[in-house]
């Protein structure tokens, strides 16, 4: 996979801008757990994500987390490029949520690329629209579904994201992802068990009844 692999409008590019792009490009394997972006000072670069998953989420001040939206392959990762956002005011935390290829593309180089192609610029402008949509639903979805609904939605999307029905995935890290406190996370398990939606072990969630879970999350 290449750089030009990421961009639709690649064809778009002048010879020298396309050059720009790919000879800047730092390929990085990137091990399970790396934290990449962290800080509003930090301008880690555009992540290409060749293989692998990231995670996006932000950290309170309490050190609670929570997940705004993952990123595959094929995906670019504007969000850990800050330094080309100077309007945006809170810290988006970058981590690797399995072993990650990817390509890291210098802010300063791709910011001068769109500063003199408007089909970059538009690009880059639809991947901001994009994420914050995602962002948005999340905070619909905070705002106005009860938590088990959302409990019962996140782990029929994980089932469904790792192709399996157990899910290894400890009830802090399901806390993380969901911005609540592990104990909320454990109750409510607990009550998916009694109702045989469910069944926990050390580690990992099974889930036994997609069918009545998904009518839940509905």
């Amino acid at each position: 996979m290449d750089v030009q692999d990421f961009f639709p409008i690649w064809a778009q590019l002048t010879p020298s801008q396309q050059r720009k792009l790919s000879e800047s490009a730092i390929c990085r394997y990137i091990p399970k757990g790396t934290v990449l972006a962290g800080s509003s000072t930090e301008c880690t670069g555009l992540l290409l994500v060749r293989s692998g998953q990231l995670r996006a989420f932000i950290l309170s001040d309490e050190g609670r987390e929570i997940t705004l939206y993952r990123l595959f392959e094929r995906d670019i990762c504007l969000f850990s490029a800050s330094c080309m956002l100077r309007s945006m005011q809170f810290e988006i935390m970058i981590a690797a949520e399995k072993d990650t290829k990817l390509f890291i593309i210098p802010a300063d180089v791709y910011q001068s690329v769109a500063q003199q192609s408007a089909p970059a610029a538009n690009f880059t402008t639809e991947i901001i629209a994009g994420r914050f949509s995602e962002v948005m639903w999340l905070m619909e979805q905070i705002m106005w579904k009860s938590f088990d609904r959302r409990l019962a939605r996140f782990l029929l999307d994980e089932s469904a994201l790792e192709g399996t029905a157990v899910l290894h995935l400890t009830h802090e890290t399901i806390a993380n992802h969901l911005g609540t406190a592990r104990e909320v996370v454990t109750r409510m398990l607990r009550y998916f068990q009694s109702e045989g939606l469910v069944r926990l072990s050390r580690g990992a969630v099974e889930i036994t009844n997609a069918q009545k879970l998904n009518e839940l999350a509905s």
